[in-house]
């Protein structure tokens, strides 16, 4: 699953550990979901979304889907 996470996280100048507590889970499964290796539990992933106030769908994305592009014809 494809994220934004380290992206959200830099712009709001956290740490991994920073968002970790924010999230109640541990700074290396904030570095696994970064780095791809692991993808978070649903309820993980709301916790995560209401952290940011974005909607699942604006953080994570299945491999493969594309990014959503307005312009291009449908």
């Amino acid at each position: 699953m494809k994220n934004r996470l380290r992206e959200l996280r830099a712009a709001r100048r956290w740490s991994q550990a920073d968002l970790a507590d924010r999230c109640r889970v541990s700074r290396q499964a904030i570095n696994a979901i970064e780095t791809e290796r692991y993808d978070p539990s649903l309820p993980l992933a709301f916790t995560i979304a209401d952290v940011f106030g974005l909607a699942i769908e604006e953080i994570f994305r299945p491999d493969g889907a594309r990014a959503t592009d307005d312009s291009a014809p449908r």
